[in-house]
């Protein structure tokens, strides 16, 4: 059996159960799975990956296993580890898992250091905490690696400022960036989940509510678009002016944060930046408002500042922590201020992940076979790959579409006929 450090092994069985539920929704990974299993492109490769430990992720990991590679995982966010998944990776899978839900900070990156110890030669990152560990800390692993991935926003942010500043030191292809990612992935993954996450924690009646979205970039659409489903009226916070008028012209209000903070009754993070509800919002919340987080990191919400201003605290619910301010207002902050749809409910449904997950093994199957093409930038998704989940996931859905004429295809490439 792998190395592993799991919060409880003998859950293995309830989480390879739970394994088999998700993959049934997850029929693209499921075809490239078995090709993997019979032409084993990552045949010895090591990879690493730091990705949120769930049931979506385990597929993942046994789908590159039937590919041929060596993996090592471990969780990218404290909270987000489903301890059953673990538990059966290690037992069931043969994969090596450094990961528990509810980990402290020194032991999330005990778990990273751990799961580099296979010295990889391509990393899966989930906010980038591999690649700068690796570069800050274990700078004499590089020569390993051919390339990476990343998987969320966050991480490609970070990527690219250290591209722009020439500190990556190898190529990072950006899965987030892809369309059969981040248009549905971020918008109806985060969207529903988010909304899951919320109502688990509280169970609070969204209709009638007041709901603030912090963001509108796509995993913010998604969260504003089932929050206005479920019956509550919604107020968009934006600092990009294009965004900002998208979401007017969807429909939804529009103020800045601080105006929000008055009147809002629930309020979630999607930017990916620091500190959107900050110091001076606390003081204008009304009595009971619920904040929450649904970025990679927890730096969306100013909890330091929560903590100084508040003079008492307690954890009333699970995944509710009440802050009782100086003034008797109550303010309550769910998760942690970690992403709320992984701490409090599951993540993402599989039926999304499917594409998410399909992009990251055809991407590593892509860097074995171009790394020495490539620079130390991030890159995009190759349009190819890109199409060819699109066109996996129509066809497992039964939906078909129409293919250009010769006379049509002649028609795009030419520009003699006019009017």
């Amino acid at each position: 059996m792998a190395k592993y450090d799991v919060k409880d092994i003998n859950l293995a069985n309830k989480g390879k159960l739970r394994i088999e539920w998700a993959a049934q929704e997850m029929p693209v990974l499921r075809s490239i799975s078995e090709r993997f299993s019979k032409e084993k492109p990552l045949q010895g490769i090591r990879i690493v990956a730091c990705l949120h430990v769930t049931t979506e992720t385990a597929f993942l990991m046994e789908t590159l296993k039937a590919g041929g590679a060596q993996l090592s995982l471990c969780a990218s966010n404290p909270l987000s580890t489903q301890d059953d998944v673990a538990s059966s990776l290690a037992r069931n899978s043969g994969i090596s898992v450094f990961a528990i839900k509810g980990e402290d900070t020194q032991t999330y990156y005990r778990h990273i250091k751990d799961a580099l110890s296979i010295k990889p030669q391509i990393t899966m990152d989930d906010g980038a905490d591999v690649v700068s560990t690796i570069h800050k800390e274990e700078p004499a692993l590089i020569k390993n690696v051919i390339g990476g991935t990343e998987e969320t926003t966050t991480g490609v942010i970070r990527l690219k400022a250290m591209s722009a500043a020439g500190a990556l030191k190898y190529p990072i292809i950006a899965v987030n960036d892809a369309y059969t990612k981040h248009l549905f992935d971020n918008r109806y993954g985060t969207g529903q989940s988010t909304m899951d996450g919320i109502i688990r924690a509280t169970n609070r009646l969204i209709a009638g509510s007041v709901f603030v979205v912090g963001g509108y970039g796509w995993c913010g659409r998604g969260v504003a678009m089932r929050a206005k489903g479920h019956g509550a009226r919604v107020i968009v916070t934006e600092v990009d002016p294009l965004k900002a008028l998208e979401a007017t012209m969807d429909g939804f209000e529009l103020m800045p944060i601080k105006e929000a903070a008055k009147i809002g009754d629930i309020f979630v993070t999607a930017t990916g930046n620091i500190n959107v509800i900050s110091k001076g919002c606390f003081s204008l919340m009304k009595d009971g408002a619920i904040i929450s987080n649904t970025g990679h990191f927890n730096v969306e919400i100013d909890i330091e500042s929560l903590k100084a201003m508040s003079k008492a605290q307690r954890t009333i619910r699970d995944f509710v922590e009440e802050y009782t301010m100086k003034n008797g207002k109550r303010i309550y902050l769910l998760g942690e201020g970690r992403l709320i749809n992984l701490a409090a409910a599951e993540g993402h449904p599989s039926a999304v992940m499917d594409m998410s997950f399909a992009n990251q093994a055809l991407c590593a199957e892509y860097m074995v076979k171009n790394a020495k093409n490539l620079e130390n930038t991030v890159y995009s998704v190759p349009e190819k790959i890109d199409a060819e989940i699109s066109r996996l996931k129509l066809k497992a859905m039964g939906l078909n579409i129409d293919t250009l004429t010769a006379e049509q295809k002649k028609y795009l490439k030419s520009w003699e006929m006019g009017t």
